[in-house]
C-alpha cells in the first residue's frame, strides 16, 4: 500500500497541527495504522496507532496531547498533534500493518510513507 503524510510545518510552542496520511488500496479499513517520528540524531520511536475498530495506542510522551484517528472512507489516518514542543520536532513517519488488523509493534509494519516535517519553535 503507498501511503502520503502531509501536514507537517513549522509552529511555535504550543501551538497545534494535524497530519494526514491517505492510503492507497481497498483494504485500507483491516491494517492497523501508525504514527511514528525520527528526531535528528535519535533513533525512530512510535508515537501512535490505531486498529480497524478505531482502538488507540498512544506513546506516553504524548498522552493527552495527540490523538490518532482514522475516517477508513476516506482512506486516510490522522494524528492531531496539540500543546506541542520542541521536543515533537521531528519527521513525522505513518506506516501501515497489512497484515493484522491491530498493532503489533513497529517490526510488523509492511509500508511506510515518505515522512512529513514538524518542527516546533521555542
Amino acid at each position: 500500500v503507498q501511503l502520503q503524510a502531509s501536514g507537517g510545518g513549522l509552529v511555535q510552542t504550543g501551538g497545534s497541527l494535524r497530519l494526514s496520511c491517505a492510503a492507497s488500496g481497498r483494504a485500507f479499513s483491516n491494517y492497523a495504522m501508525g504514527w511514528f517520528r525520527q528526531a535528528p540524531g535519535k533513533e525512530r520511536e512510535f508515537v501512535a496507532a490505531i486498529s480497524w475498530s478505531h482502538g488507540t495506542t498512544l506513546a506516553d510522551s504524548v498522552k493527552g496531547r495527540f490523538t490518532i484517528s482514522r475516517d477508513n472512507a476516506k482512506n486516510t489516518v490522522y494524528l492531531q498533534m496539540n500543546s506541542l514542543t520542541p521536543e515533537d520536532t521531528a519527521v513525522y513517519y505513518c506506516a501501515a500493518d497489512r497484515s493484522s488488523p491491530y498493532y503489533r509493534g513497529p517490526n510488523y509494519m509492511n509500508d511506510w510513507g515518505k515522512g512529513t516535517q514538524v518542527t516546533v519553535s521555542s
